[in-house]
């Protein structure tokens, strides 16, 4: 015997309406949602709860919640049960929700002009609102197509709508907390982690280090003949090509690594678990880059710089993390002194 096809999502949506209001008004209801939400302040676990809370509520099989920051493109925070070309289209469709700040139902993405992705689904998505302004959005996806739009009914609905507030000043609350806390470390000009940063991680991981075993390195870098860019130029453009050198660096370094402005025109990085002969590696992959790089190539110009580097590693340089970096600078102002363009080791405690 064949078995019946699964009704789909607007049928299932419409066959529990009262009950599905009377759960949504509950009390218990709300508490149990403030209780996750207001657990923690990172976004991106807001975004985990409601994304596991979501389909308790309505049966679609697969969730995102995505971020949507005046200034930034939507960013996915948290997904259930989607693939991956679901997921960019989640982007998509938290885009048209943050602009129009208004539900968004599909009953088959596959037809929707609002998407450009071929994927086949129904959707229902509803922005997540805080002070007037739309912090993110929650989507559901369900594979094929639905005969209607998968809305609730009316007053379940509106109990739906009351229950996604808080959500939305929860989520809201945790971006700005983050982007405050990105801010206070990051350089303004570079978008690099600042100096203040850089010495917060290096007291860390030396510490890490003296417990671990493992090997720290440190690489002090200063771009040679950059003042002939804002003589020349302007400092306007002597900016834009620190942003560009600032990239070309950042660019050399793996993940776990930290890359920061130490100020003007030189730059660290701090290498976790990398000994002298990962760190040389390091080094010469950021030398070679900012060679080959044409600066301000947009622009009509064909600049090039080269950098100088220092390399310090711990524990072939006993000390503390800040003799480490004193060492990594004062070998840096070594190939200053010798002719530019190079890297040298240091191999002593710092004068």
């Amino acid at each position: 015997m064949a078995l019946a096809a699964q009704p789909d999502l607007s049928a299932r949506l419409r066959s529990d309406g009262d009950g599905l209001r009377i759960r949504l008004e509950r009390r218990e209801t709300l508490l149990e949602l403030l209780h996750g939400i207001q657990a923690t302040l990172d976004p991106s676990a807001i975004a985990a709860y409601l994304v596991a809370w979501a389909p308790g509520w309505i049966p679609a099989s697969g969730w995102a919640v995505v971020a949507c920051e005046p200034g930034h493109p939507p960013a996915l925070l948290a997904a259930r049960n989607l693939a991956a070309e679901a997921e960019q289209a989640a982007l998509q469709i938290a885009e048209f929700v943050a602009a129009s700040g208004d539900d968004f139902y599909a009953t088959d993405l596959r037809h929707d002009a609002r998407v450009s992705l071929d994927v086949p689904a129904a959707v229902t998505a509803f922005p997540l609102r805080a002070r007037g302004e739309v912090a993110g959005a929650l989507v559901g996806m369900d594979p094929g197509p639905s005969s209607l739009e998968p809305r609730l009914a009316g007053a379940a609905d509106a109990a739906w709508h009351v229950l996604l507030e808080p959500a939305g000043v929860a989520l809201a609350n945790a971006l700005l907390l983050r982007r405050a806390e990105e801010l206070s470390v990051t350089d303004d000009l570079t978008r690099l982690h600042n100096a203040r940063h850089l010495h917060e991680v290096l007291r860390r991981e030396g510490k890490r280090a003296m417990r671990s075993g493992w090997p720290l390195s440190v690489l002090f870098s200063d771009l040679d003949g950059f003042k002939r860019v804002n003589d020349s130029l302007d400092h306007l453009h002597g900016s834009r090509a620190l942003i560009e050198a600032a990239a070309v660096i950042r660019g050399c370094a793996r993940e776990t690594d930290i890359v920061a402005r130490f100020g003007g025109d030189e730059f660290a990085m701090v290498l976790p678990e990398t000994g002298a002969e990962g760190a040389l590696a390091v080094a010469g992959r950021v030398r070679e880059r900012v060679a080959a790089h044409r600066f301000l190539a947009a622009e009509g110009y064909d600049i090039r710089l080269t950098v100088s580097i220092g390399v310090a590693t711990l524990p072939d340089i006993p000390g503390s993390s800040h003799d480490l970096l004193v060492a990594a600078d004062q070998a840096m102002y070594r190939v200053k002194a010798s002719g530019k363009n190079g890297i040298q080791v240091a191999t002593a405690l710092p004068q």
